[in-house]
């Protein structure tokens, strides 16, 4: 994302994001080489970094005191992070966004204790907070980010999950750390409870139309943009919602079933289950509940003032519908 790409985006809090880029590159500053080494490499792509952008944001509705808000922002992205370093060792992926993961450079275990480092690093920092109730928050965030990667794990090459089980699973994945920032930027700056429990909805439900949305792209995505080889959750068995919507819509001779309990030609046989979800209403059935969570998010800032900060968190969750990785 380019320098006018986040102003457009984060609008008021986008010059005070560099002071989050700060504190994370500060983590670097290890005396040990191998760790030092592995940190500049996890650490090296920065993304849009939606999560601290956030609660900065969320922060800006009330009491805007960025000695307590780029710590939560930090230690938010931190954790994101170092889920993902974790994620790749269980999935045994060699590749992210174009680059070779941590555990395709060093070894696994050195990679998961990376991934503890980085975890107890972000602990760390959301003490920095000074707010108990914040830093609770924050281990509760984990705790349901942790029981939905174990879910999703459990339940990989399971066709009998619906959907109402998908969205338990992303709600604690995904959401529930996008809900953590934007409820925990509110408690920061000291907002009324109305507000509180609002950012609290809006980031949840922000949440999850982000996991939809890039569930939607794992089956219609650009590979040169998204980084990653289209239907890489389905290959690893992760059956997400355009797949369980197929699942559900089309029960009889259904491919998707044919790929999990294929023997022989899977690449064949996964190229026409994202081919036939491709071409099946289960697409745009997706993004209709992508589009609906949108709504509530929206629908639960109605309420604020207007003013530029309203604007860019709504701006931020239209985003979220368009964005191609």
């Amino acid at each position: 994302m380019t320098a006018t790409q986040v102003t457009a985006l984060y609008g008021p809090v986008a010059e005070d994001m560099i002071l989050v880029e700060d504190l994370l590159e500060s983590t670097k500053n290890v005396d040990l080489p191998p760790l030092k080494r592995m940190l500049d490499h996890a650490l090296e792509a920065r993304g849009k970094r939606l999560r601290p952008a956030l609660v900065l944001l969320a922060g800006h509705l009330g009491d805007y005191n960025l000695n307590r808000l780029v710590p939560l922002g930090a230690a938010i992205e931190l954790l994101h992070t170092a889920s993902l370093v974790h994620d790749d060792v269980v999935d045994g992926a060699t590749s992210r966004r174009g680059r070779p993961t941590a555990n395709a450079v060093f070894d696994n275990a050195l990679t998961v204790l990376l991934g503890d480092y980085m975890f107890a690093n972000a602990a760390e920092m959301v003490t920095r907070t000074g707010s108990l109730a914040v830093t609770r928050l924050f281990a509760l965030a984990l705790m349901k980010m942790t029981s939905g990667e174990l879910d999703q794990d459990a339940a990989a090459f399971d066709a009998g999950k619906d959907v109402q089980h998908y969205l338990w699973r992303i709600g604690g994945k995904t959401a529930a750390l996008f809900a953590n920032a934007t409820e925990g930027g509110a408690m920061l700056a000291n907002c009324d409870e109305r507000t509180i429990e609002a950012m609290r909805t809006y980031g949840y439900s922000f949440g999850m139309a982000f996991q939809i949305v890039d569930d939607v792209l794992d089956f219609v995505g650009d590979e040169a943009v998204m980084g990653k080889p289209v239907g890489s959750d389905l290959l690893e068995g992760t059956i997400t919602l355009p797949g369980l919507l197929f699942l559900e819509r089309y029960p009889k001779d259904n491919p998707i079933r044919r790929f999990i309990l294929a023997r022989r030609d899977r690449e064949a046989r996964l190229r026409e289950a994202i081919e036939a979800v491709r071409n099946s209403d289960c697409i745009d059935a997706s993004m209709d509940m992508a589009r609906d969570y949108i709504r509530r998010a929206q629908e639960a800032i109605a309420f604020l003032p207007e003013s530029e900060t309203k604007r860019c968190l709504i701006d931020l969750s239209d985003y979220v519908l368009t964005r191609k990785s």
